[in-house]
């Protein structure tokens, strides 16, 4: 089947996207949702799994490249809809590693003391940052959010972490615009080097996941889940091969989602978690890779 994407003119095909990607859905928003009307709704589930209040909340860390405004922080606008008042909040911005960055950095707040609960949120509105003229990268990427809950224990889950990027690489997957003087300077649109992302990803997911095992103190066939950056069938697939997992313990939500950028990675770990999938006990590997060039991952025991 020929389908025209969006009514904007790129012409493709169901099976040249699903080969290519694994896609094979996407939500876009509407218009008039925001970023934070995403983060909102997540960080709301979040907590109702989690069985807490928003007022339980004294850190807030919102992981997007799509914030609702220059400023404030996307995350200062979710502390409003939420009803929350006067901790911390602000964003982190990594792209397709935000989520993983976010964690990590509320994962720290928390051993030093300087929080005791976080709300860590993915959101992303990447549909309004697509060049529909661009049938390389506008059947990539999706709109969507996802939270989660981290909180000081006596029996810490979040194992370990590590956090690399590379500024070599910043022109391979870029939105090279910016706003000055009321108007649009650059290019507004996202670009992307398909084949320098793939060849890139593959290998830092590895040595980054195999250096996390190794903090630690596990092996590769102590996974028993994998969650990657939602971005590409085939560079999930790579990954779970490197570090010799069978597939049927790769998390795979690319195909309902897309690439969701910051919130691939929790929406992933949301799905898997309410399908009971992912259970109390389960450790699981989480990484991301995206542009910057950012890339992380962290090891948890659920």
């Amino acid at each position: 089947m020929v389908q025209m994407l969006a009514g904007r003119g790129v012409q493709t095909s169901d099976d040249w996207i699903v080969e290519r990607t694994g896609i094979r859905a996407r939500h876009f928003a509407d218009d008039g949702v925001m970023s934070s009307d995403l983060a909102t709704l997540a960080a709301r589930q979040a907590l109702q799994a989690a069985g807490r209040e928003a007022g339980d909340i004294d850190l807030i860390i919102v992981a997007t490249s799509t914030p609702d405004m220059v400023f404030p922080s996307t995350a200062c606008i979710v502390q409003q809809k939420l009803g929350i008042h006067g901790c911390p909040a602000f964003d982190v911005q990594a792209v397709c590693s935000g989520f993983v960055y976010a964690l990590t950095v509320a994962d720290s707040m928390i051993r030093t003391g300087a929080a005791s609960r976080a709300l860590v949120i993915g959101a992303e509105i990447f549909s309004r940052i697509l060049d529909f003229d661009d049938r390389t990268t506008c059947v990539l990427f999706g709109d969507g959010a996802g939270a989660v809950v981290l909180e000081a224990s006596d029996q810490p889950g979040l194992l370990a972490t590590e956090l690399h990027a590379d500024g070599r690489h910043v022109g391979i997957l870029c939105v090279p615009g910016s706003v000055s003087g009321g108007k649009v300077m650059g290019d507004p649109l996202l670009k992307m080097d398909g084949q320098a992302v793939f060849k890139l990803a593959v290998g830092v997911l590895d040595s980054v996941a195999r250096s996390v095992l190794s903090k630690a103190g596990r092996v590769e066939a102590d996974i028993d889940w994998l969650i990657p950056h939602q971005a590409n069938i085939r560079i999930m697939h790579g990954t779970a091969r490197k570090l010799k997992l069978p597939l049927d313990k790769l998390v795979v939500t690319v195909d309902e989602h897309g690439n969701t950028s910051a919130a691939s990675v929790p929406l992933a770990l949301d799905a898997a978690v309410r399908a009971g999938r992912i259970r109390k006990g389960d450790t699981v590997l989480l990484e991301g890779v995206g542009g910057g060039f950012t890339w992380g991952a962290a090891l948890l025991d659920l």
